[in-house]
């Protein structure tokens, strides 16, 4: 019975083509129509990301050109690039990154709950504003900007006669100072959404059940937005590590960053020949931003299906 079913449903669909020839043509059109849609972004995300990764993968992966043996495959560069003044530069990324990101995700997070808190709709909105905009400004022009105020001969620096008190902005907390400029805004940008998720019921059961605002922020707040606080604090660690322009404006090699190693390898600063081991250090970054993306990805899942 079952098969007779299967046959007339069959035959059904096979009359339903036939008679509408066109519809059965525009499905078989469909896939590769919109295939063709995606073509241009999978052109460009090739060219504009594939073409210089392969080239640097490849360049770590052997030798210049310009040597006794010519190109081959060697692990010589990687190597070199895990040692020495290489090592040091990497380890004072991951260092400044991991220090910057703690401090702005503790100051993101108490500005953003002040915020999502206000009763003030001008003020949340000129905060969120004022974050969109300093979450992106860097660079030369925010490296200038503190020298001019905190630098050896900054106003505020000759004011309060801050050099007296041990202070430098050439050094690795005035470098974290800079950085906590842009990173403390993109972390009230992150967690915003996060704390908005956050139901007035569950506030209300926990007043009811007796428990205090620490209470509450200890069993119930905090748990629940774990996810969205680790992943916000991957992301700015992600920022403050691929960070140069501002460095190399305002500390150049006085503190020991890999984007500057990077930098002085390819221009030859320091010892020529080295643009391999730059390419290799290069690898050891993207290795970095990976596992740090492969943190970041499924804390943000996890978040966005607690505060659904």
């Amino acid at each position: 019975m079952s098969a007779i079913k299967a046959a007339a449903n069959g035959e059904g669909w096979a009359r339903s083509f036939a008679g509408n020839p066109g519809k059965a043509r525009r499905r078989r059109l469909a896939r590769p129509a919109g295939w063709l849609g995606v073509a241009p972004l999978l052109v460009f995300t090739a060219v504009v990301f594939g073409l210089p990764a392969g080239a640097m993968v490849f360049g770590a992966f052997t030798t210049p050109a310009t040597t006794a043996g010519g190109a081959r495959l060697t692990g010589a560069n990687l190597s070199a690039s895990l040692q020495g003044p290489y090592l040091t530069a990497l380890i004072g990324s991951v260092k400044l990154s991991a220090v910057s990101a703690l401090i702005a995700a503790v100051a993101g997070l108490l500005i953003a709950h002040a915020v999502v808190t206000s009763r003030f709709r001008a003020l949340r909105e000129a905060v969120l504003a004022g974050s969109g905009v300093l979450a992106n400004f860097g660079g030369v022009p925010l490296a200038f900007a503190f020298v001019a105020t905190l630098g050896n001969t900054g106003v505020l620096t000759g004011r309060f006669d801050l050099r007296s008190h041990g202070w430098s902005l050439y050094g690795f907390w005035g470098l974290t100072l800079v950085y906590l400029y842009f990173l403390v805004p993109l972390m009230v940008l992150t967690l915003t959404p996060a704390l908005e998720g956050l139901r007035r019921q569950w506030r209300e059961a926990a007043n009811n059940n007796g428990a205090n605002t620490f209470q509450y922020w200890r069993h119930v707040a905090l748990p629940v937005l774990t996810p969205s606080l680790l992943g916000g604090y991957v992301l700015l660690f992600g920022t403050a590590f691929s960070a140069y322009a501002t460095a190399a404006a305002m500390v150049g090699n006085s503190v020991p960053l890999v984007t500057m190693q990077i930098a002085s390898a390819l221009s030859g600063d320091v010892l020529i020949g080295e643009d391999n081991i730059a390419l290799a250090l290069s690898v050891d970054m993207v290795l970095v931003a990976g596992a740090v993306m492969a943190v970041y990805l499924p804390l943000q899942r996890r978040s966005e299906r607690w505060l659904a």
